[in-house]
């Protein structure tokens, strides 16, 4: 597993994708409770959230990713809840970032960034907690609905100058349909959500590690 300082060296390219992929589930479901019951008028909808994620075994969507730099990358996504998470990026990107319920792992082939972290030191904790209650030092700042859409807006209580995070759900019924973070500097990563399925039966394989040796990663091997 890679130090604190060798995570930071060699994966410099990855941050806001890092971000955009894991920190913007800790904003999203640790929005907190009891921020929600102090605003009455958010209270029923952040609980009905909550029953939606609750009620998802095993979720599958295709994502496409807008980063700041102009850049637009797809792939797929894959939960099965408790602690299993994988993001896997369409050709010609060779990344990929599966959480197997104990570590996250995120390794890309072509740019040599391997990296691991306890799960429970993510925010992919968050996603895949079993079950999922709502609590924690963020707050929901507004919620909006247009078109049958769910606009969540949330920071961190303590620290909202980091950044925000506006989570987009649809209704009737309620899904996911993605997210934008917006960082201290004003930089947009947004994900969208097609295709969204769940309660498929989803392969154990697909939440382990299937690269090379890390080594090898480093050095672009196959």
């Amino acid at each position: 597993m890679l130090d604190s300082a060798a995570i930071g060296r060699h994966m410099q390219p990855m941050r806001i994708l890092i971000a955009t992929l894991l920190l913007s589930f800790s904003t999203f479901l640790a929005a907190g409770q009891a921020n929600a019951q102090g605003q009455g008028q958010n209270a029923p909808v952040v609980a009905e959230v909550e029953k939606y994620f609750n009620a998802i075994r095993t979720l599958k969507a295709r994502f496409v990713q807008s980063n700041p730099n102009g850049t637009v990358v797809q792939g797929t996504l894959y939960i099965r809840r408790p602690g299993r998470m994988r993001f896997e990026y369409d050709a010609p990107s060779q990344l990929k970032i599966v959480a197997d319920g104990y570590q996250v792992t995120m390794w890309d082939i072509a740019t040599k960034d391997f990296g691991q972290w306890p799960i429970g030191w993510t925010a992919a904790s968050f996603l895949v907690k079993e079950p999922l209650s709502l609590t924690g030092d963020l707050q929901v700042d507004k919620i909006d609905r247009t078109d049958d859409m769910i606009q969540l807006t949330m920071s961190q209580a303590r620290k909202p100058q980091e950044g925000t995070v506006i989570v987009r759900l649809g209704e009737n019924p309620m899904v996911l349909r993605g997210w934008t973070i917006i960082d201290s500097r004003g930089n947009h990563v947004n994900v969208s959500l097609v295709d969204v399925q769940s309660g498929l039966q989803l392969a154990d394989s697909l939440f382990k590690f299937d690269g090379p040796d890390p080594g090898a990663i480093r050095r672009g091997g196959n």
